[in-house]
């Protein structure tokens, strides 16, 4: 069993979705720079795979239309999962995911926080775990809910006061822009974006304040693990 690993009290089933968090041990910061969340976030693409095509490390010095090109190339009976959106935090992270094969939310997770732990703690010569305990999941029920939620996920940096306003489109580490100009093959949107006219509109969706707050209250339980 690959270490992360465990039984969790409610198997995660085939087919669904999930939102996916953890945070640092005791809220320690997880991601210091730059380097950090690009490592994280190249991370996420590579060990979507059941079979990565490449060494990791062979991986990371790809070009971004390289890696871009590998990932399209990847079928979905190639991956353990489709991964809906995402947004990394100074000290916590976010993902919408969709299990495709057995254990594949688990596999998944267990291998992205394995290998950034290890860069992590060998870069700031640290010892120990830096994810606290097993990854948090929630059963995402309805559409309606797995919008609301993306709002949500993709609003964390401006509702946490991560950046201000007038910088919140342009902050990178997040899957907004994937939805908004659908600039790679990392995320899979359209499970959510099919519920919107256009890229406009659900950029529309997520700038409204008022809707926002309302929302939150719907989806309140599902920013608790079950």
């Amino acid at each position: 069993m690959l270490n992360g690993m465990s039984q969790r009290k409610t198997p995660l089933a085939i087919g669904e979705y999930y939102h996916i968090f953890n945070r640092g041990v005791a809220c320690s910061p997880t991601f210091l720079t730059k380097s950090d969340y690009k490592q994280a976030i190249t991370s996420l693409s590579y060990y979507k795979d059941v079979r990565p095509f490449t060494k990791f490390s062979r991986f990371k010095e790809l070009s971004f239309n390289k890696k871009d090109s590998l990932l399209k190339r990847s079928g979905s009976t190639d991956k353990l999962i489709d991964l809906v959106c995402y947004c990394f935090m100074p000290n916590h992270f976010h993902l919408i995911t969709k299990q495709l094969v057995e254990n594949g939310i688990s596999i998944f997770l267990s291998k992205f926080t394995n290998s950034y732990t290890k860069y992590f703690n060998t870069k700031n010569e640290r010892v120990g775990p830096l994810f606290q305990g097993v990854f948090k999941s929630v059963h995402v029920d309805s559409t309606n809910q797995l919008v609301h939620l993306s709002r949500y996920i993709h609003l964390n940096p401006l509702t946490s006061f991560i950046v201000p306003e007038k910088n919140f489109l342009s902050y990178p580490w997040s899957s907004l822009n994937d939805y908004l100009e659908k600039r790679n093959a990392l995320v899979n949107p359209n499970s959510v974006l099919s519920e919107f006219a256009s890229s406009k509109k659900y950029l529309e969706f997520i700038l409204n304040q008022k809707d926002y707050q309302r929302s939150l209250k719907q989806i309140k339980y599902l920013l608790t693990e079950s």
